[in-house]
């Protein structure tokens, strides 16, 4: 196996390691790249121990790297910030939905932002790549034992983060269907029904398009605000279900224009949390992605 086809064997799980890292598709393209360009520069890639190992490595380097000025970049980001979803563009095996349905999600990448950009590298590269901590520590620049107390400090602050009830991914659809069936139909007491009482919206505008400043709380004001979107728009509203980073989410059309990604995040069988992506430039490659996928991986609503 050449050296091409070796980096091209690692490029989905390369390609995987910085959109954790970075929650843009866009920047971890920009990444791989840079790391097939190091990876050129290799005399004798053949006589590594490792070749994946090394390209992880890299990869994850130059991920943090990134990661480090985008923190700077976010603190001025107008609103809100949230990662850029990602569109499944083909059914899930049921070995997908076991691998890929935590570490994947928007619940969990938000949460990963809480993380300090150490901390997020060398937690991604344990717990989700199984990287041993000598590789950890190779591209943090701390010791083994550092890297292990970054690695729990981080795993027990994203513990206290996630939902105390877990639904199956069935459950997860039936609920999502039922919601976006209520938002489009505009009944109000079927939207306060699913949401629970202390439900968060969150948004993001991108200072593109409007969205709020600051979380939405209470279940019923969501409720209210879906309302008011069936009041304003009525039959011009329609809900798809479509998998959005690893689960099942909702895809809002106005008009028959792509308006927002939906990811929303379950306490047993009530909605405690909703993640709403509508800058644009964030639902481009969304687009890009729906134009070309097939029919059957939308569910309507209607």
């Amino acid at each position: 196996m050449d050296a091409t086809q070796v980096f091209e064997g690692s490029r989905r799980k390369l390609q995987g390691i910085a959109y954790r890292m970075l929650g843009s598709v866009h920047d971890a393209e920009e990444v791989v790249q840079d790391a097939w360009l190091r990876w050129n520069e290799v005399e004798h890639p053949r006589e590594l121990d490792s070749p994946e190992a090394w390209l992880v490595t890299t990869t994850s380097r130059l991920a943090l790297d990134r990661l480090r000025a985008a923190k700077v970049r976010r603190e001025n980001y107008p609103g809100l910030w949230l990662p850029e979803p990602l569109l499944d563009e083909s059914p899930p095996t049921p070995q997908d939905v076991l691998e890929r349905a935590d570490d994947i999600s928007m619940a969990f990448l938000v949460l990963l932002e809480q993380l300090a950009p150490e901390a997020r590298a060398a937690f991604l590269m344990r717990e989700v790549f199984d990287a041993s901590y000598a590789e950890v520590a190779q591209v943090i620049g701390k010791s083994e034992a550092a890297c292990r107390q970054l690695v729990h400090r981080a795993r027990e602050q994203l513990r206290e983060g996630r939902p105390r009830q877990r639904v199956s991914p069935d459950v997860h659809h039936q609920l999502l269907s039922r919601f976006a069936t209520a938002a489009t139909q505009g009944d109000f007491a079927a939207l306060r029904t699913l949401l629970d009482e202390d439900a968060v919206l969150v948004g993001d505008g991108g200072g593109r398009v409007p969205s709020f400043g600051h979380p939405l709380r209470g279940g019923p004001r969501i409720a209210q605000l879906y309302y008011a979107t069936h009041l304003r728009f009525g039959a011009e509203v329609r809900m798809e279900l479509a998998r959005i980073n690893g689960q099942w989410g909702l895809l809002r059309f106005i008009d028959g224009r792509l308006e927002s990604a939906q990811s929303l995040e379950l306490e047993g069988e009530r909605i405690a949390r909703i993640h709403v992506q509508r800058n644009p430039e964030k639902l481009a490659r969304l687009m890009t992605t729906l134009d070309r996928q097939q029919p059957v991986t939308l569910r309507s609503t209607r």
